[in-house]
């Protein structure tokens, strides 16, 4: 198997197995119409994931999961864990505890997924780990947009759009211990937990970890939440239906245009720096969540380009993160550090994802939209000293 094919093989697995992370988002107008929830319990749906994944993840950098095993394997069977927990959220009351805790439960099975993925891709180059990594991410931002579609397809109705997202899950299973490990990667047969210390020790990434928690505030609670705030916005212009429709197809495209620009990304990032890219594109992000705080309630097109300009800049940063843990870190250590670093990324989503809805509520969306813009900002800061040491090269 070459290595473009087992790559287009991975991202395959990857954008089917991600795609029941926003599921729950994606149906929840429907869903909260049906069960009368409230916006603490529609935020609760959403946080359990993020809350799921960073118990699973720290699980995983703490053992060393992603250094000591089949990574194709752990793979698979995160995907097929998480295809039964999507969908059991058929047979239960939607936003009961039951399907907060399944939710929980599918969080933690994307610990499986994402950092396993990244392991596997970053085996396969070292000279070109920036496109690797962001054709990853490409296609994980593919399979967490398409609930959205779901939706718009579907009309939210919240069945259809679970169900997809378990039976794309499941497909997940199925194809992932086909992909070929490549020549890079690196196994440790014993892993040292003192290597997850190079965190907070190795200033190389502990500077890459910070960009990225920056780039986290930013990055779910827009992912999660711009279908309501455009859904908001739109209101003041359409009649609800409408309205609704339409923020289903902008969230679907403003999540899903983001991954045609992941993998130029990091094309550029292999010839001009990985920090200098993951800093334009947080500079750009940022910027645009302030316009589109401008502009929500004005002009439906308005909201709309504005939108979609944030999704494009809001996601190509995050695989560089990622390897520029993997060019700083022990070959045989990468997966456990790189999955370290998205679990600390993910506990601050928890807050965000869960206090976003809930502040809207008290103060509105452009209120809410112009503070996710803080994430950039202190995520440039962050990268300041690989800037500076890239420019005395």
């Amino acid at each position: 198997m070459s290595k473009s094919v087992a790559v287009s093989l991975l991202c395959l697995a990857v954008v089917a197995g991600m795609a029941p992370w926003f599921a729950a988002a994606a149906a929840m107008p429907d869903m909260a119409r049906e069960a009368a929830l409230g916006p603490a319990r529609q935020a609760l749906m959403s946080s359990a994931v993020q809350a799921g994944f960073v118990i699973g993840a720290l699980g995983s950098a703490i053992t060393g999961l992603s250094d000591r095993f089949d990574p194709r394997r752990v793979l698979a069977a995160a995907a097929l864990m998480n295809a039964g927990a999507t969908g059991a959220l058929l047979l239960i009351a939607p936003g009961s505890d039951a399907a907060v805790a399944l939710r929980f439960l599918t969080g933690a099975g994307f610990a499986g997924i994402y950092p396993l993925g990244m392991k596997i891709a970053v085996g396969w180059g070292l000279r070109d780990r920036g496109l690797l990594v962001g054709t990853l991410v490409g296609a994980l931002t593919v399979g967490s947009a398409a609930p959205h579609l779901a939706a718009y397809l579907g009309g939210a109705e919240w069945r259809l759009v679970i169900g997809s997202a378990a039976a794309a899950s499941l497909f997940a299973a199925l194809v992932a211990p086909f992909v070929r490990l490549g020549p890079h990667h690196a196994r440790a047969p014993v892993f040292d937990p003192k290597v997850i210390r190079l965190i907070w020790t190795d200033r190389r990434i502990r500077a890459a970890t910070g960009g990225y928690l920056g780039h986290m505030w930013e990055l779910y609670a827009m992912w999660g939440w711009v279908g309501a705030a455009a859904a908001a916005g739109y209101g003041a212009r359409l009649g609800t239906s409408e309205a609704e429709r339409l923020a289903a197809l902008t969230a679907f495209l403003a999540i899903a245009i983001g991954a045609a620009f992941c993998a130029p990304a990091g094309w550029l990032a292999d010839r001009v720096g990985k920090a200098r890219v993951a800093a334009g594109a947080m500079m750009i992000s940022g910027a645009a969540a302030l316009a589109v705080a401008l502009a929500h309630g004005g002009p439906v097109w308005l909201s709309f380009i504005l939108i979609l300009i944030w999704g494009a800049a809001v996601i190509p940063d995050s695989a560089q993160f990622s390897a520029l843990i993997a060019d700083a870190a022990p070959a045989e250590a990468a997966g456990s550090l790189m999955t370290m670093q998205t679990a600390l990324g993910f506990t601050l989503t928890v807050a965000t994802v869960q206090a976003t809805p809930i502040l809207a509520a008290m103060a509105g969306w452009p209120a809410v939209l112009a503070l996710m813009a803080l994430g950039p900002a202190v995520g440039v800061a962050a990268l300041r000293p690989l800037l500076l040491r890239r420019a005395h090269l």
